[in-house]
């Protein structure tokens, strides 16, 4: 197994100036992406409920070439997400950039075993919250008419299925359903849409599904030996995709998805 190291992304400044949000800010893959954006020079409003790991994260990245700036907030409540896309554009005077990321896994088990309140709650926070991050950060681009870049966090299960766990496969299918619309709809505008699917990250979600099993040790051992690469991903690695899609380089990027999961979906067995 080749470990997770750090290399940085080896070119600074490729999103500098960029006015950008982040949902799902204050742990794993959304901190990642903020702190990364910022250091490749973003100015960054990262959101989530967690008001403490908000104010670490605004402390990490103090010193950074970028900002970023959190602003509490439940990407189920529409008025939430539209302070945050506000907040972007009055701090720093445009939004550039939407990472829509925050997600939860939700109810696990036989879908006929799932209850109404189970598969609402993970709708809510995944689909519909995406839903309401996509159509604020579009009412301030079109506003704004410079067009800019939405970045959706799907999944590997947008593509494939895992057993018992049927609401969130539901929920990522639909993200990536919802970001190729809005790629089609809003391209003549200059605004992308693209969605990233990662495949299992070390991130507190997981840390709390392995912690959940009665054997945590032999459930990581047989996630990660399904990986070609034997491991999970660094979120940070992650990231690095996200990073690509918003900036410039991806100019020519639209409605499609990118897989970063270790070649799992490229394998049979």
């Amino acid at each position: 197994m080749v470990p997770f190291v750090d290399g940085g992304s080896g070119m600074a400044g490729r999103v500098e100036g960029m006015g950008v949000v982040v949902t799902g800010a204050t742990k794993g893959l959304g901190r990642e992406t903020a702190l990364l954006l910022a250091e490749e020079g973003a100015r960054v409003v990262g959101t989530g409920r967690d008001e403490a790991d908000g104010r670490r994260l605004e402390a990490d990245a103090r010193g950074l070439p970028g900002e970023v700036a959190f602003v509490a907030g439940d990407v189920r409540r529409e008025e939430e997400v539209a302070a945050a896309v506000a907040a972007c554009r009055a701090r720093f005077g445009r939004l550039d950039a939407m990472v829509a990321n925050a997600g939860i896994l939700g109810p696990e088990g036989p879908l006929h075993e799932t209850t109404l309140e189970g598969w609402d709650e993970v709708n809510d926070v995944n689909l519909k919250g995406c839903f309401l991050c996509v159509k604020h950060a579009l009412i301030a681009m079109l506003d704004q008419d410079t067009g800019g870049s939405i970045v959706t966090v799907g999944s590997i299960l947008s593509l494939t299925a895992d057993p018992f766990i049927s609401a969130y496969t539901a929920t990522k299918t639909g993200v990536l359903g919802l970001t190729r619309a809005v790629a089609v709809d809003y391209a003549a505008r200059g605004i992308r849409a693209n969605c990233v699917l990662p495949g299992d990250m070390e991130t507190p979600m997981i840390q709390a599904y392995f912690a959940g099993q009665p054997d945590p040790a032999a459930a990581r051992a047989e996630m990660e030996g399904a990986y070609p690469v034997r491991r999970l991903a660094h979120p940070r690695e992650v990231a690095g995709a996200i990073l690509y899609l918003v900036s410039a380089e991806s100019r020519y990027v639209n409605g499609t998805h990118l897989l970063v999961d270790g070649a799992l979906t490229a394998k049979t067995y």
